[in-house]
């Protein structure tokens, strides 16, 4: 029979994963918005600010890695329990790249700092920006109380980012068609709007992850997808 001292222990340990989880996913939620702001507004100071933060989120998974394996090797996890081990290590994976792409995008403000965003592609990319992050922090707390019903309709959501990033790509190139000296600032916008889109991705990769740690199973069918940017081309990745 397990002591109670071993189960309390053990709940301690699920406990400290998920507030760091908590605390990985309002990083990455911050240095993505944060991101998006310094590009638009042409902040240095806040870019840098964000490249810095994601020391910070690689030292959290780190950290979560590191409480995984010393859990599954004392507490022998099965089923459901391990589900929930093992997701939150993955739920890390998809945080720590998502503070990636917020550090990619800043590495950008330098690049765009002379010639500015325009106006119009600025309100598109903080449109894109307030849909992805919006999904980040409704999986985030989905989450904390486990809903499978709730994980599974974020993931269709996420037609909705595909399809706003695709209409950003066109006006992009657009803008690029029209004018040449357009297109150092545009190439570099595309590769901040896919990093963005990508946010999306990986939030859906989480709601995949609740919903599994849930019901045990993988959702049904594919995930919707409206991201026709790949019949003109790639903005990269």
């Amino acid at each position: 029979m397990v002591s109670t001292h071993i189960l309390s222990a053990y709940d301690e340990e699920l406990k400290y994963l998920n507030r760091r989880i908590s605390e990985m996913g309002g990083l990455a939620e911050q240095m993505c918005g944060d991101a998006v702001r310094a590009l638009v507004n042409s902040d240095s100071a806040l870019a840098q600010k964000v490249i810095s933060d994601d020391v910070i989120l690689d030292h959290a998974e780190r950290d979560i890695q590191d409480k995984v394996i010393v859990t599954i090797a004392k507490r022998q996890p099965m089923a459901a329990d391990l589900r929930e081990i093992i997701g939150t290590l993955r739920i890390a994976a998809d945080l720590e790249r998502v503070g990636d792409l917020g550090k990619n995008t800043a590495k950008r403000v330098l690049a765009v700092q002379g010639t500015g965003v325009p106006r119009k592609l600025a309100r598109g990319l903080e449109h894109l920006s307030e849909l992805a992050l919006v999904q980040l922090k409704d999986v985030l707390d989905v989450f904390a109380n486990r809903s499978a019903e709730k994980a599974e309709i974020i993931r269709q959501r996420d037609e909705e980012i595909d399809a706003m990033y695709t209409s950003l790509f066109r006006e992009l190139l657009t803008y690029m068609m029209e004018d040449p000296r357009n297109i150092t600032t545009c190439t570099h916008l595309l590769f901040c709007a896919k990093n963005i889109e990508r946010i999306g991705d990986h939030a859906t990769n989480i709601a995949e992850t609740i919903y599994y740690i849930a019901t045990g199973a993988q959702p049904e069918g594919e995930r919707p997808k409206d991201d026709t940017s790949n019949m003109l081309g790639s903005a990269g990745t």
